[in-house]
């Protein structure tokens, strides 16, 4: 995942208000009238003419005559810290800067909008040094007197780097309990998840991600999380497939073919058409040397659909004989991917009225993406909404309905 830049918190020393060309009495308006003796005045004006030549470390030096000088006023002390911050910055002495800055910051002789400049300088300071645990003290005293999205994901940003996961976590949740959280954000939650090694919050967390920002990555790892739980069932493959196909994430030549003899074995030769012709299309089936094996499994798609047609309702009669509701409904899923999109989801609604099916949350689950194929997307949510289970089919009913709210571009 993406860091979060730090560019809006770099210590910019003309935002200080100072200048190595910048007279000692004109550094702050506010208390240019005071008196600042000449043993004080001398070294700071010597200090701005190092600056000016960019001898900053000479600069430092000089200072030292005036830290030496007794009694001095507050304002003689303020100047002192200024010049200070100014000349420590430019030479990057981190250490001696952050404490100038704390001093001036703590002076009480600031303005709001200087104080706000010297808070964010600071927390500049203490990141170049990666005092992660002082940049966040810095950070936390101005977030108390005002809130701001970009120093809160700094501080998070921070308990991450310095190991703190639970702070980082616990500082996302507060965030999220407010509003929807950023990709960066989810994806720095995501990365918490994973070093702490919770899985579930992993899951929950790319789900988020799969279904507000929807990328091949995300649905990429949703998918096969899903199917790599202790309890997920095999048979749901066709379904994990389905969802594949329509966020376009397969891409191997195996996996076209793969779904597509799944998909006539369930008696679904139409869909199976589908899957064959958009790997055509997409240039991935027939080239190489499967191309011929491709042409085959299209030319048994086609048989099968034909041959379907043919028997069709002698097929349905025996079956409602029979009280076959499994048949009628893998018949009706069959007849809605063949475009007979009325008849078909009739024929499921039946079926699953009637009951006695061998796995009645996988018929919800069909009948979910029997409506989605029709384009009814509102059923289809309706429906989804209602399978349960822990085999996987609630899982993957409830990424239907995020394709189906927020589709792959």
């Amino acid at each position: 995942m993406r860091k979060l830049r730090l560019a809006h918190l770099g210590l910019v020393v003309a935002a200080l208000g100072f200048t190595a060309a910048t007279p000692v009495l004109g550094l702050s308006s506010a208390y240019a009238a005071e008196t600042v003796r000449p043993e004080i005045g001398n070294p700071l004006q010597a200090a701005q003419q190092l600056m000016k030549q960019g001898k900053n470390k000479e600069a430092l030096a000089k200072l030292r005559d005036a830290d030496n000088v007794g009694n001095k006023s507050a304002n003689e002390s303020y100047l002192i810290e200024r010049v200070r911050a100014a000349a420590a910055s430019a030479a990057g002495d981190n250490e001696a800067a952050a404490k100038s800055f704390e001093t001036l910051i703590a002076s009480g002789k600031l303005g709001a909008a200087e104080r706000e400049k010297f808070s964010e300088g600071l927390v500049g300071l203490y990141m170049r040094a990666h005092d992660y645990g002082k940049a966040n003290a810095a950070i936390n005293r101005q977030l108390k007197d005002h809130d701001s999205p970009s120093l809160r994901q700094l501080l998070i940003q921070n308990y991450y780097n310095s190991g703190n996961m639970s702070q980082a976590e616990s500082e996302l949740r507060s965030i999220e309990k407010s509003g929807r959280l950023s990709e960066d954000q989810l994806g720095l939650l995501a990365n918490i998840q994973l070093k702490k090694g919770d899985k579930v919050g992993y899951v929950n967390t790319i789900e988020k991600l799969a279904a507000s920002y929807p990328k091949v990555s995300y649905w990429t790892d949703l998918l096969n999380r899903v199917t790599t739980k202790p309890t997920y069932s095999n048979r749901l493959t066709v379904d994990v497939y389905r969802l594949k196909l329509a966020n376009n994430l397969l891409k191997k030549p195996s996996e076209f073919v793969e779904m597509a003899q799944l998909v006539i074995q369930a008696k679904a030769p139409a869909e199976g058409i589908k899957v064959i012709d958009k790997g055509y299309k997409s240039g991935v089936l027939g080239v190489g040397a499967e191309a011929a094996r491709h042409q085959r499994l299209k030319d048994l798609a086609e048989k099968t659909l034909a041959d379907n047609n043919k028997t069709l309702a002698v097929d349905e009669a025996a079956l409602v004989k029979a009280k076959d509701n499994d048949g009628l409904l893998a018949m009706g899923y069959g007849l809605v991917q063949a475009g007979q999109a009325d008849k078909g989801l009739a024929m499921m609604n039946a079926a699953i009225k009637a009951g006695g099916l061998r796995n009645p949350e996988d018929a919800k689950l069909h009948l979910g993406e029997a409506y989605a194929v029709a384009g009814k997307k509102a059923q289809a949510i309706t429906v989804l909404k209602t399978v349960g289970g822990n085999d996987g089919a609630a899982d993957l009913a409830r990424y239907w309905i995020m394709a189906i709210n927020h589709p792959m571009g």
